[in-house]
């Protein structure tokens, strides 16, 4: 390795930034250089440099489930992409290319294994997406968050998805056992269908009591808000929440979309969920994410066209009068928690830069 950095590609959303995150700090810890291709428009383009990481930025962009003049201009702009990646590489000589999903990951991908270097990608969902599928033959390692996703792939090694180090240290919070404290989690972009649905569902329980912590994305705070307040509901509405530790500890039960990076978060602070999959996600990858939990006996699927207020006040009400489900929940999600999901990934970072 010899002081060569480690290249590390994730953007877009908080699903692949987190834990590439924690994969990036744990390196820095040991002392390996490393340096992020991310792009502008991504939150990587505000998360990265506030880390103390050297972000560089490519003009890229996916093309599944784009307008047919993105789909004619994508090709060339994942061309024009692949040459900066390429010149990139060259001019920074990495000891090892890691992809953690987003729109670099296909590009940057393509040139390190053009030029030679190791490539190691990490596929967070039950579902590998397209571009890890395409890699998946020409990389050294393929690392997967949920046991056999790519079974086929000879290279492929179940890690489990790092998560975030604040999460790992969380200490849930004791209250009084005649409230229901709910974790409503819209993700980095919010879920306009929990915004919708929760407050009057919340407001149909009548008992148990609850209080509720709700983070709604930027577009919706004051609408989703004046919900609560129609209704009648104290509620803390947050665009983002700074301080997630803090929210898992405070919370009973979670209702979320199902991003992977959110749900083995949950896991490792132990706290049960509802979730809600985004229909629209590519491959229905969220669909299978919930599945693997609820099979499990860790969380409640409910699909998105079930998924009203009076179904969401149903489950509500029935969980918080049989609260030894709640916690039957909890212990059955903190069993697929990979805890040690960031050092498995690590280590096996630097074995291949190291060859």
């Amino acid at each position: 390795m010899a002081g060569r950095p480690v290249l590390m590609m994730a953007g877009g959303t908080g699903g692949h930034i987190f834990p590439a995150l924690a994969v990036a700090e744990r390196l820095r810890d040991l002392g390996v250089p490393l340096i992020w291709l991310g792009t502008r428009g991504g939150l990587e383009a505000t998360i990265v440099p506030k880390a103390g990481f050297d972000l560089i930025t490519i003009a890229v962009s996916g093309f599944r489930g784009k307008a047919l003049i993105q789909q004619v201009i994508a090709p060339l702009q994942i061309v024009f992409a692949l040459l900066q990646c390429f010149v990139l590489l060259v001019r920074r000589r990495p000891a090892a290319v890691v992809g953690m999903g987003g729109f670099t990951s296909g590009p940057g991908g393509i040139a390190a294994w053009l030029l030679r270097i190791p490539l190691i990608i990490h596929e967070q969902n039950a579902v590998a997406g397209l571009t890890n599928r395409l890699l998946s033959p020409l990389a050294t390692r393929v690392l997967e968050s949920f046991p056999g996703t790519f079974a086929r792939v000879r290279t492929a090694v179940h890690t489990g998805n790092p998560v975030r180090r604040e999460v790992l240290s969380v200490s849930r919070v004791a209250h009084a056992q005649t409230e229901l404290r709910i974790l409503i989690l819209g993700g980095s972009q919010g879920a306009l269908v929990l915004n919708r649905v929760v407050p009057e569902a919340v407001a149909r329980l009548g008992s148990p009591a609850v209080r509720i912590w709700h983070q709604v994305g930027a577009s919706d705070q004051g609408a989703t808000g004046q919900r609560y307040t129609a209704f009648g509901v104290q509620a803390k509405v947050d665009v983002f929440i700074d301080d997630v530790a803090a929210a898992y500890a405070w919370a009973d039960i979670a209702i979320c979309r199902a991003g992977a990076s959110t749900l083995f978060e949950l896991a490792a602070a132990s706290v049960p969920a509802i979730l809600v999959p985004y229909p629209s996600a590519v491959d229905d990858h969220q669909t299978a994410n919930a599945r693997f939990l609820a099979d499990r006996g860790a969380a409640i699927l409910i699909p998105q066209p079930q998924f009203n207020e009076g179904c969401l006040a149903e489950v509500l009400r029935t969980l918080g009068e049989a609260p030894e489900r709640l916690q039957i929940m909890a212990a059955r999600v903190h069993e697929i928690a990979a805890l040690n999901a960031t050092a498995r990934v690590v280590d096996l970072c630097v074995e291949v830069a190291r060859g």
